[in-house]
């Protein structure tokens, strides 16, 4: 990278003459890296958010379990007092509590409306229980419960905790691939773009060698004018993806929305600030091998 930059601030003004200042090719370059920087942030984002999302989850499905207690009316109330004492002297356990009957519709209303009753129905009861930083035995848990409870059924959200953890982390994943899909689109139209500028300059590359230029004098006109239009238009691109990242709605702290969520935090709202140099870095390869395959088919 170190490289990169310091070819890039030699300026020589005769080399630089030899690729057209603006025009199509300019026009495209410009274009393609602003719209491929604009795209990589919401990559970005996109895979910033979702190692976020699979970290929370992780954390707080690890540290809860829920027990019902499944059990006649006459008996619920026993068999509910009866396990949060078992919980009381369980290693592991740092907090648990009885959900209220208002908690417990709340929990119902998405599937039978806010207007549920629970004595129309069997509703089990449920008990919140958070663990310790060193969680709990579950194996053991249950072997309690079932002697002295019967009626209770001991959730550890393992069944879907993992689906969840492993579908955050795959849509991150996703996000990373779309990175690198773009880093190759950008370098794909960074080549056309050169490469329809090396052969529209052909007869003034060939003057440039007969007058003494070497190849690699050339060659570098080409690197750097490209290089830097890459570098400002993906440093335009970014801005904007950040603008309109930075404009998308949030959800407060009690939500586990995803799409508002979709975002920076802290330290991450410096890594767009990547894009703009690896554009020119993919810049730089990219007419650099342009550069060289034309003007070896110009010989």
């Amino acid at each position: 990278m170190q490289f990169i930059f310091k070819r890039l601030m030699h300026s020589d003004a005769q080399a630089d003459r030899v690729v057209p200042p603006s025009g199509f090719t300019a026009q495209l370059t410009l274009f393609a890296a602003g719209s491929m920087a604009f795209l990589a942030v919401f990559a970005l984002a996109l895979s910033l958010a979702a190692g976020r999302l699979a970290t929370q989850w992780g954390e707080e499905l690890a540290r809860s379990a829920t027990i019902r207690i499944a059990a006649p009316d006459e008996q619920q109330q026993a068999q509910t007092n009866a396990a949060l004492r078992i919980l009381e002297t369980t290693k592991g356990v740092a907090q648990a509590r009885a959900l209220s009957d208002e908690e417990q519709a709340a929990l119902l209303a998405p599937w039978f409306g806010s207007e549920l009753q629970l004595d129309a129905l069997p509703v089990p009861r449920l008990i919140e229980v958070i663990e310790t930083s060193d969680g709990m035995d579950a194996a053991g848990l249950r072997l309690r419960l079932a002697a002295e409870v019967p009626g209770a059924v001991l959730d550890d959200h393992s069944r879907w905790r993992g689906p969840l953890v492993k579908a955050a982390s795959r849509l991150r994943l996703l996000g990373w691939a779309s990175i690198i899909l773009i880093a190759a689109v950008t370098a794909a139209m960074v080549t056309l773009a050169a490469n329809a500028a090396l052969a529209a300059n052909a007869q003034v590359i060939a003057v440039l060698r007969l007058v003494g230029a070497t190849d690699d004098y050339i060659a570098h006109a080409f690197i750097r004018r490209f290089t830097l239009r890459a570098l400002i238009g993906a440093a335009a691109g970014m801005v904007l993806g950040m603008i309109a990242v930075l404009f998308m709605p949030r959800g407060g702290d009690e939500t586990a929305s995803f799409l508002t969520g979709l975002g920076f935090q802290g330290v991450h709202w410096l890594v767009p600030l990547l894009i703009p140099p690896l554009a020119a870095a993919v810049a730089f390869a990219a007419t650099r091998l342009a550069a060289r395959r034309t003007l070896e088919g110009l010989s």
